[in-house]
């Protein structure tokens, strides 16, 4: 009999397991065994090795000698009275297996075995070092595996082994003796993968009645048959076998653009994301008419367990409620989307501002056809109508106003290459006047008759990166057919973007909307307004825009890994990095309570797919790091908290703000400061012929936030880049924060079990060596007679020209300074300022600050600092 024990009873089952003295469970998933007079109780965890025995050390440590952490695998050691010498007349051998005891006399023997420390003090085998192989790029312990294979109800015996194909490619074979007659190789897999990586999974099963032995009762290895791949292999593919199969698997292939995608093919492993899961669920509600939680695809990620959930979402009549979005008629004025209504608030309230420019650069090598692509960019503009859009004021309500007709005109203009980077960034930074239709720029620069480059600048108020990669596709694709003089394969658009705008104008009066506004109001409440991070200058009084960049790149290994960790735990690439980038902002801000804005395409429905406009949305994730977690609950935690959202993406953000009421200030952005943006919106393929095409990376001059991480899936590896406010960060700064949140990724897939407050300290050898050494050397050598005063006016006999002091574009030369504040040390001498006399300095950073504490030592006496912010008494 097979139970599953809440988190309360298998803690107190373990409480009562360690007052007898047995070992505690790991699993909440254990099996009862019954006979006639006992009960035994079986679990997944593997039975450990006890502890050394009396006048016997024994030590688990790593390659290099050193003892490792409880729950950390590392080499068994053994040492004390009963241990030999040697080998008797093998000297190499011993020489390599006997070594002297670095922790005492005698020597330590290397057993070879694979063990950890569990948290009793007891010792758990893994398996053998020897057993050692490298597939793919990922060393592998054998025996590791096999220990996982033997803890399967059904297995009495497993072996594993590493074979070399034809190509020289390895893959695992496992060989499995089982207590079953009619034992699935299948759900031995899906077993494991709850267990284990997914590159230590064997690529085949088979299944043996005996193993062969050596003459002393061993494993033969050698002596294990050769697999028949086409039968022992477990096939990526079964067909589906109901009707309802193969919809779901049809569905699931569309979306991953794959040929086919058999029942037990997990969404993710073949290259599922959060986006892609919205557009499966969205297929399979309307495909069903029933209502499904974004998160279902999540917690069921193969056909087989997706259709026993429809069939049950069919059967308990959770039909679905939303209605299809219908063409309308243009008469009369047409509303703003509440997205878009937000943009235009920000656009009045900061007139001539480019902070929301969309910007793209393509490097175009060959016979460009200008004419062409004029004609591909017109029939563009022309097929959607938020590309003729401008917004007007009417009786005081916003409105979008849609054009019958645009032309839209390609600017030519010649240059250098080593102009390019300039001319680029200028096109990006002017900024577009949103009541003037087309809020569309295309400029192409000329750098000889052969080499171009497109410079392509939208409004975000009628795009959004989605679109922008829709746009890119259906400029190839007219391209292609203008240059051949055919027609426009595209078909006509059956709605628009006002459509959609005006039809969720109408649903947020239902009932399910206000389902989720009272759950972002419940999960909200009591937000921090601010995320206090250490900034290198004062925050203005006004939020600024100014902003710039810096790119990292993460190796293809580091990639891996985190792909590997990101499947273990059931969570996506997306969730993996936030829950990192959340402990890294936890430790700077010294904060447990983190928000975190997050873009989301919101492209839930399958009529606005193919559709160019501003559907984009922004979630907040409210974490909670309270409580001695490791990085895997933290995980845990941030995976249900995206999942929650997921389900509620359909609030616009500036009703949830509207509806939270947060405190609000003019100096930084309202319930987040601080955003992580995942940019897996499909880019399309711009593939003109006769043209060789590569997009050129602009470094941007704006950021919408005090900081911005943004990370993208790239052939190469993981590539991310930070966007932050220059106005409150310096450059050196964010190079000091990019170190410390790849020092965290790096620790985080050695060890994910790992609490989060125990993670390795965020500073690098060299910055420890500058904080703990450089900084705190104070054996300098100067005139220790002399006073701080007296020190500063020897610096303005020596560089009187000098600038001493900056603050907000105004400086001080040495000898101004000086001037400055020998008047007022006059004045304070006047007032009676001498020895022993304490002046209170109240001030805000600011020249006059450094000018008054010169003054006061320079009069004679002592300053008093106050800070402004203290409370009046």
């Amino acid at each position: 009999m097979n139970i599953v024990l809440s988190e309360d009873k298998q803690a107190l089952l373990n409480h009562y397991l360690q007052e007898l003295g047995y070992t505690p469970i790991s699993s909440r998933s254990i099996e009862l065994q019954t006979q006639e007079n006992s009960v035994t109780l079986r679990s997944d965890r593997r039975p450990p090795i006890g502890r050394p025995i009396a006048n016997t050390q024994v030590y688990i440590l790593d390659t290099h000698l050193q003892p490792v952490p409880i729950g950390v695998r590392g080499e068994l050691y053994v040492g004390g009275a009963g241990v030999a010498r040697g080998y008797l007349n093998h000297s190499e051998l011993t020489e390599e297996k006997f070594i002297p005891n670095p922790f005492g006399e005698g020597c330590l023997y290397k057993t070879g075995d694979l063990a950890r420390y569990l948290a009793d003090g007891n010792i758990e085998f893994l398996g053998r070092i020897d057993n050692q192989v490298k597939i793919r790029g990922f060393r592998i312990e054998l025996g590791e595996i096999e220990a996982e294979i033997a803890t399967h109800p059904q297995v009495r015996e497993g072996v594993v082994i590493a074979r070399e194909e034809t190509g020289g490619n390895k893959y695992l074979i496992a060989y499995i003796n089982s207590e079953r007659e009619s034992f699935s190789r299948r759900e031995l897999r899906s077993f494991l993968q709850q267990k284990l990586p997914e590159y230590m999974i064997p690529a085949v099963f088979v299944v043996l009645e005996a193993f062969p032995l050596t003459p002393n009762g061993k494993i033969d290895r050698r002596a294990l048959p050769t697999p028949d791949l086409a039968n022992d292999r477990l096939e990526a593919f079964i067909a589906p076998r109901t009707p309802t199969e193969a919809a779901i698997a049809e569905i699931v292939a569309s979306v991953l653009k794959l040929d086919r995608v058999g029942i037990y093919d997990n969404f993710f492993e073949l290259g599922g994301h959060s986006l892609l899961a919205t557009q499966v669920i969205s297929r399979l509600q309307r495909t069903f008419s029933v209502e499904l939680p974004t998160r279902i695809l999540f917690e069921s990620p193969t056909v087989a367990e997706l259709e026993a959930i429809v069939l049950a979402y069919r059967q308990s009549g959770t039909e679905l409620k939303e209605s299809a979005i219908s063409s309308v008629s243009r008469e009369g004025n047409l509303p703003l989307s509440p997205a878009q209504g937000r943009l235009w608030y920000l656009d009045r309230l900061n007139e001539r501002n480019a902070s929301y420019n969309m910007f793209l650069a393509v490097e175009m090598q060959g016979e460009l056809a200008v004419s062409v692509l004029e004609r591909a960019l017109a029939e563009i503009v022309r097929r959607h109508e938020v590309l003729r859009t401008r917004f007007e004021l009417v009786d005081d309500v916003p409105v979008q106003i849609i054009e019958p007709t645009v032309k839209v005109k390609i600017s030519v203009e010649d240059c250098q290459a080593t102009e390019v980077q300039r001319l680029a960034q200028l096109s990006a930074s002017v900024p577009f006047a949103i009541d003037t239709c087309p809020l569309l720029r295309v400029k192409l620069l000329r750098l000889s008759n052969s080499s171009h480059v497109l410079l392509l600048t939208v409004h975000h108020i009628i795009s959004d990166g989605w679109s922008m990669g829709l746009l890119i596709q259906e400029l190839s694709t007219l391209y292609q057919a203008f240059l051949a003089e055919k027609p426009s394969p595209l078909p006509e658009l059956p709605i628009q973007y006002a459509d959609f705008a005006l039809w969720q104008q109408q649903r947020s009066r239902g009932d399910a909307y206000q389902a989720q506004i009272d759950y972002w109001k419940k999960q909200l409440a009591d937000a921090p307004p601010l995320l206090e991070l250490p900034t290198d200058k004062v925050r203005p009084p006004v939020q600024t825009f100014r902003g710039a960049t810096r790119k990292f790149y993460l190796d293809r290994d580091l990639s891996e890994k985190l792909k590997t960790l990101s499947q273990k735990s059931g969570s996506t690439l997306f969730m993996t990095f936030l829950a990192v980038f959340v402990a890294l902002l936890s430790r700077w801000s010294n904060r447990d309570d983190i928000l975190v804005g997050t873009p989301i395409a919101r492209r839930n429905r399958e009529q606005i797919e193919d559709l160019i406009g501003f559907f984009v949305n922004t979630l907040v994730l409210r974490v909670d790091l309270t409580g001695n977690t490791s990085f895997l609950e933290l995980l845990d935690r941030v995976r249900q908290v995206s999942l929650d959202a997921f389900d509620r993406q359909d609030v616009p953000f500036d009703r949830v703000v509207e509806a939270i009421k947060p405190e609000r200030n003019l100096s930084y952005s309202p319930l987040f400061q601080v955003m992580f943006a995942w940019q897996n919106a499909p880019m399309g393929t711009l593939e003109l012929p006769g043209l060789t095409l590569s997009t050129l990376e602009i470094d941007s001059e704006t950021a919408k936030f005090d900081l911005t991480l943004a990370m993208a899936e790239t052939p190469e590896g993981l590539r991310g880049w930070w966007e932050y406010n220059t106005d409150l960060f310096e450059a050196e700064t964010i190079a000091r924060l990019d170190a410390h949140f790849q020092t965290l990724l790096a620790a985080i897939v050695a060890t994910p079990e790992q609490l989060v407050s125990q993670l390795p300290h965020l500073l690098s050898d060299r910055q420890r060596h500058q904080l703990l050494v450089e900084w705190n050397q104070t054996q300098i050598e100067y005139p220790y007679y002399k006073c701080i005063h007296e020190l500063f006016e020897a610096q303005v006999e020596r560089a009187p020209d000098a600038v001493a002091v900056a603050f907000e574009g105004s400086t001080l030369t040495y000898s101004e300074l000086n001037h400055r504040a020998n008047q007022l040390a006059r004045y304070l001498q006047e007032l009676g300022v001498k020895s022993e006399v304490l002046v209170g300095i109240c001030l805000d950073r600011s020249l006059e600050t450094i000018i008054s504490l010169l003054a006061v030592l320079k009069a004679g006496g002592a300053y008093l600092p106050l800070d402004p912010t203290y409370p009046k008494d």
